[in-house]
């Protein structure tokens, strides 16, 4: 479901852990979804690229939205890249406030366009 990698991002100093999905992410994916990650491993910042995932219902925002809270509490930030708008719109719905995530890299011409299946 994912490939990992570090990365470089030029204008930061640190390393960015990059986690690179491909395919679904939906009630059914999400425990799998969510055991790829380390959050106390981890470095202070990774990213989460959707370029080759969907987001397909409900359930995949709120494990997208859980594991986001666990690296705030962690002190740590996500980036989501190329998530669909209307899944961004769905998630700051969701989350509201302060969220310690950001969506980054956001192309509306190579982005996925899709609606999200409500509960």
């Amino acid at each position: 479901m994912a490939r990992e990698e570090m990365v470089k991002v030029p204008s930061i100093k640190s390393k960015w852990k990059s986690y690179n999905l491909s395919g679904p992410l939906f009630f059914g994916s999400t425990t799998q979804f969510t055991n790829l990650f380390d959050v106390k491993k981890d470095p202070k910042d990774i990213v989460i690229d959707f370029t080759d995932s969907r987001v397909y219902d409900h359930s995949a925002l709120e494990a997208i939205n859980s594991l986001a809270d666990k690296y705030g509490e962690a002190g740590k930030k996500v980036h989501l890249r190329h998530l669909s708008e209307h899944c961004g719109e769905k998630l700051k719905q969701l989350h509201g406030g302060d969220r310690p995530y950001e969506l980054i890299e956001s192309d509306p011409k190579t982005d996925p366009v899709y609606g999200v299946a409500e509960e």
